[in-house]
Parts: C-alpha cells; structure tokens; sequence
C-alpha cells in the first residue's frame, strides 16, 4: 500500500492526508471504519482475563464508596456479583499480549510506525458507566466493537489544566463540550493528545483503544542520560585549562557554562548513540517477565525449521531496525544487535511476517550471520516457536 492509496479504516483518507490534516491535530470520526468487525472476546471473557494475576485491571465506579471510585485487579468472580447494574466499567489493559485475534488488529494501523504503537485496552460497560472527563497525553485510536457509547468532544488540555482532587484518576474540573457523536459496532474515532473526551455507555458496550507511545521529556533525559553514563569515564570530569583569575570568588561565569555545555554536547550529540537509546526504549517490552527464551543450540533451531516448526513474535516482544554508517541495527525487546547490511531484508521479514518458516527462512539459514541472528532471537525469547 502506498500512502496516497485510500485505506477504509480512515474513512477513505489515504495515509498521507491523515498525517496532514488530523495526526496531532484534530479528532476524526469514521463510520464504520471495521464494519462487520466483531469484538474477539465476549465481555465475559474480559472479565475473565480480568481475574488473572498477570493481567493489569481496573473497574471504575461512577458512584462508589467515593464519586469516580477506581477498583484495581486482579479480581475475583465476587466482585462482578455485587456491581450495579449502571454507571461502571471495566478496562483490562495490553489484551493484545493475551489474544492473538486483539493483536492483529493493530496491523491495520500499518501506516503509522509500529514501534509507536503501545497496547490495546478493552473496556467494558454497563449502560452509563465512563471514567470521566479527561485527556491523554497521546494519540489513541476508538473503535466501537459492540453496543453503543456517546463520546463527547472538549478543549485542548495542557498540564495546567485544573482537575478535581482525585488521587486516583485524572477527571477534569471543567469540560468544555464541543461536539458530540454515538459510536456503533464498527465505527471508530481517532483523538490527538491533550484533547479532552468523555465517553459513555448509551447500552452495554466494548471499545477496544488502540493508544500509541508518546514518552515526555523528562522519561527522555532521565533514561538517556543514565544509558550515556555507561559510556562516560569517571575520570572524565568539567575543567577549565583556560581560567582566568576571578575578579568575584562567588560569582559563576558564563564561561564556565560555555565549558558545561560543551562538556554535555560531546556526548549528548552522538547521533548513533542516541538511536540506540531510543530504538531499546521505544522496544522495551510492557511486562519483560514474560519473554523466556528456549536453550537450543544453533543447529538444533535450524533442523527444527527444516522439518516443519514455525516460529512467531513472542506477543510482548517489540521489534524495530535502523540503519547507521556501519551496519544496521536490530531492536528487539529492549536489547540492540549490530549487524551487516546484507541482512536488510531479513530484518524487514523477522520484524513483519506474522511468521517464520521453511518457506521464508530456507535461503537465511544459510547464511551464518543470519542464522546466528535467529538463534540469538529465539535464546533471548523474543521469537519463539509457534505450538508454546
């Protein structure tokens, strides 16, 4: 597909005038975007998923023991017996990790980079249940899988903007409706950061939100700063061979910032550096505690593919590759493997096919930098075979 061609989830728009016109910029509703799409699980088995130790829950409560009650899992059959009949829901997060039908969902957002993408929540409600006016601080994609939900438009929100005293959940103090649609099965609404929404169930109803990484300043220079100390000396330190003698022993000079500054953009301008910083942070996986890799040796992998095995990503791996001035890059899972160029097409297929076998592989595992390459993935976890 080439990014002028019309894609339906978009309501006709090609790729390229999406990210023109509304990426980060403006809401967009599109009728029946997945039409005849049906929801992969029932909302018993979301609830379902929501009792598992390993899966990150939550139930908010309109009118709880406290107003926007918010409930965290994992829960237990008990809990669903004694709910209202109205106003809560349920939301059960990176259910793409847990069922394979939800991850391949997000493969209709193929014009969008994937390493952007973080998870897909689906909640649940009860007829009027919502959590409340508020804003994200990234771009999300609504589709409406089952029943109907009113979503409600407001203000673009910044981090100043007032919020009622909630210890809990970020509910504004003041939405500003703007607009106002009723999505149905099949429809979807895509909104940009910082703008405020409210959605709520007009009927018993599921949404999966499809929500995209958007790290903050902040997680950047804390996290990149600590990943250049490991490549910094101790003995590398601020100096001034050229100081001049003080005129004011308390004052600090703008040529000591001159030195500091210049001391910071050695190492913060290493271009390579910091693409490798950024390919293992945007690939660090939600719950890395699941990624176990198998003990097999090279040849023992190679003889498997051969008679028929099939490997697949591991669901909570994320994978990327980059090129730089001395080979490619492959980020798989939080972790950076240098390798030659001649693997570029091999990096395109481990990163894209929803799955590797004899069929695609059999050139690759002659090569020894390519085979050596699936060896090490399947070691780490990140691709693993398809029957576990």
């Amino acid at each position: 597909m080439t990014s002028d061609q019309p894609i339906q989830a978009l309501g006709g728009l090609s790729a390229r005038e999406f990210l023109r016109d509304y990426w980060q910029k403006k809401p967009l509703l599109v009728r029946q975007a997945f039409s005849g799409y049906a929801s992969p699980l029932s909302p018993d088995e979301l609830a379902g998923l929501s009792l598992e130790e390993d899966v990150e829950s939550r139930i908010v409560l309109e009118h709880g023991t406290t107003s926007w009650e918010l409930r965290r899992g994992p829960f237990d059959e008990q809990t669903y017996s004694t709910l209202p009949e109205q106003d809560w829901t349920l939301l059960v997060q990176a259910v793409d990790q847990w069922v394979p039908e939800v991850a391949d969902l997000t493969r209709q957002f193929d014009f969008l980079p994937n390493w952007r993408i973080d998870d897909v929540m689906i909640s649940y409600a009860a007829p009027g249940g919502g959590v409340g006016p508020h804003f994200d601080s990234y771009d999300v994609f609504l589709l409406q899988t089952q029943g109907r939900r009113r979503w409600r438009i407001g203000q673009m929100c910044a981090t100043d903007t007032a919020l009622l005293e909630h210890g809990d959940l970020k509910i504004l103090a003041d939405f500003q409706q703007t607009e106002e649609w009723v999505l149905e099965p099949g429809d979807m609404l895509y909104l940009p950061p910082r703008l405020a929404h409210f959605g709520t169930a007009v009927d018993e109803c599921m949404t999966c939100s499809i929500g995209f990484r958007a790290p903050s300043a902040a997680e950047v220079l804390t996290h990149f700063t600590d990943f250049l100390a490991q490549f910094v000396s101790d003995e590398e330190r601020y100096a001034d061979p050229d100081l001049q003698p003080a005129e004011d022993p308390y004052q600090i000079q703008t040529d000591a910032l001159d030195r500091l500054k210049a001391l910071l953009a050695e190492h913060m301008g290493d271009e390579r550096l910091l693409l490798t910083w950024f390919g293992q942070f945007m690939t660090e996986p939600r719950y890395p505690e699941r990624i176990v890799g198998a003990e097999l040796e090279a040849d023992e992998l190679a003889q498997a593919i051969d008679e028929g095995a099939v490997l697949v990503r591991h669901p909570s791996a994320r994978m990327a590759w980059s090129e730089v001035d001395i080979g490619l890059l492959l980020f798989a899972s939080g972790q950076s493997t240098l390798l030659p160029t001649h693997l570029k097409d091999l990096l395109k297929l481990i990163c894209a096919a929803e799955s590797l076998h004899a069929g695609n592989l059999a050139a690759w595992l002659k090569d020894p930098d390519a085979a050596e390459l699936l060896h090490q993935l399947v070691k780490q976890g990140s691709l693993e075979f398809a029957d576990e």
